[in-house]
């Protein structure tokens, strides 16, 4: 009579080694971190295109004063309308 058989023991061993292992690849995921790295190239391409934008933006800005001054300038009343309707409608549901 066998009272410990050798294939019941190396069984119990893959076990523990399987545990073990998965532990260790639990410790190396933690460790990994997402980085980001931003060209010189591309950190001059969104400068240029910041700038370029706020010099458009600088321009429409002074051509509607302008409009102003000059009595030109015409509200475009569906787009407003359409602007305010949202917050109309908040008002509205908040008095009910």
């Amino acid at each position: 009579m066998k009272i410990n058989e050798t294939g019941r023991v190396g069984g119990v061993h893959a076990y523990q080694r399987n545990i073990e292992s998965h532990k260790q690849e639990d410790t190396k995921k933690t460790w990994k971190k997402d980085e980001l790295s931003i060209s010189a190239e591309a950190m001059e391409m969104l400068q240029a295109q910041g700038k370029t934008q706020d010099i458009g933006r600088a321009k429409k800005i002074q051509d509607l004063k302008a409009q102003v001054d000059a009595g030109t300038y015409q509200v475009e009343a569906d787009k407003l309308a359409e602007r305010l309707l949202p917050h109309f409608r908040k008002y509205t549901q908040l008095s009910d």
